[in-house]
């Protein structure tokens, strides 16, 4: 756990309100919640076109106006070779800014995203048929 600082913040009383009400129906103190909220505020700061959505597995971050998560696009980069041109191909319907803003976010948060592509590559057909027999 990184090192914290108690510090006196004066925040409107309807965002006060909305962190209480996250935390509440998410069953987590309301400090955790505001310090996920001002990271991902941050993370988007220093990375514009990244957003934050929940997902199966919780938030995660995304391309903003896609459902596209950053690992999936740098997943797709390594396995094009990191050639810029075979990834603007692979995601054409995708803008160049977005791809790039995609790629600036792993380069800022690396750990986060090898983590995640980590998990993917381990979701093997082998691992799926032993984890959900039903669906085999």
């Amino acid at each position: 756990m990184s090192a914290t600082v108690q510090k006196s913040l004066r925040i409107p009383s309807r965002t006060a309100t909305e962190i209480e009400r996250i935390a509440r129906e998410s069953g987590r103190e309301f400090s955790a919640v505001a310090n996920e909220l001002f990271e991902e505020a941050l993370r988007m700061h220093r990375c514009p076109g990244i957003v934050f959505a929940e997902g199966t597995t919780g938030r995660r971050a995304r391309v903003a106006g896609t459902a596209i998560e950053v690992w999936e696009i740098i997943a797709t980069y390594r396995s094009v070779k990191e050639d810029w041109k075979r990834l603007l191909r692979a995601y054409d319907w995708l803008a160049e800014p977005q791809l790039r803003a995609a790629i600036g976010y792993y380069r800022a948060f690396p750990q986060e995203i090898e983590r995640l592509v980590r998990q993917n590559e381990e979701l093997t057909p082998e691992f799926v048929r032993k984890r959900f027999p039903s669906l085999s």
